[in-house]
């Protein structure tokens, strides 16, 4: 099967403004994210694809391959999907935040490989065991449940499951909660499908685009992985992944 990376990049950023651009460790924070998603070893290519000229030069100035989307967007799958319109030799397209710079290869390989050996399922994605129980109450950290196939049931910013009493003791040491990773692999007519599908009720109450594929009746194959690394989000993100990286260089 054929796949590739899209890397969906937009200019305007509320919490960290210009975040793709910005270069503190001597290269854009677009760039660190297009070197870890071309480590994967499972995508022919990996592509940039952006609503703005400056990140579209950044992109092609440092070797990488982008396309320009239209501005009109709603969200990055939107994006990603624009781009599957053109490649058509495309069996699999991963969806790859730009804000994503410490992305594992492996993660990308995995999710690449959950519809590779499920072959009746449509979109796939990753989910971490919970560690830290602040967590489990902070709606930034989208939660997600599972069934006995490892399918989700249902994606959340509140804590689910609710836990009414008190935890059940499961003797194989699995965690009750697990952390929804934000990568996602969709076989190419199924995201052209997705995109051309309206914003379902759940998806806008939560604010969670995963939820048009539950209320389509689809479901979404999750993967679990030990550990997942932290998006850029704020300036102090920002500020420790340059001191990570920094270390790393020393």
């Amino acid at each position: 099967m054929r796949t590739y990376v899209v890397i969906p990049a937009r200019k305007a950023s509320t919490r960290l403004p210009n975040k793709m651009l910005l270069r503190s460790t001597g290269q854009s924070l677009i760039q660190h994210t297009f070197e870890a998603a071309s480590a994967a070893s499972k995508p022919v290519g990996v592509l940039v694809a952006t609503d703005h000229q400056e990140i579209y030069g950044e992109v092609i100035g440092f070797g990488g391959r982008a396309v320009l989307t239209s501005p009109d967007c709603a969200s990055g799958t939107d994006r990603v999907a624009e781009v599957a319109q053109t490649l058509k030799d495309a069996d699999i397209l991963v969806n790859l935040q730009g804000d994503e710079p410490e992305i594992a290869p492996a993660d990308i390989d995995h999710v690449i490989e959950l519809l590779e050996e499920n072959p009746a399922e449509q979109m796939a994605t990753l989910a971490t065991p919970i560690q830290n129980r602040d967590q489990i109450h902070d709606p930034s950290c989208v939660k997600v449940v599972c069934d006995c196939r490892q399918r989700a049931l249902y994606f959340s910013r509140s804590p689910i499951p609710y836990v009414r009493d008190k935890l059940p003791v499961d003797s194989s040491g699995e965690s009750l909660f697990h952390q929804h990773v934000g990568l996602y692999a969709y076989r190419r007519t199924f995201l052209l499908q997705l995109a051309a599908t309206p914003p379902s009720l759940l998806e806008q109450a939560e604010k969670l685009e995963q939820l048009r594929v539950l209320q389509m009746g689809e479901t979404i194959c999750v993967g679990i992985v030990e550990h997942v690394a932290q998006g850029i989000d704020t300036p102090s993100d920002y500020a420790a992944f340059v001191s990570r990286n920094l270390r790393r260089a020393g």
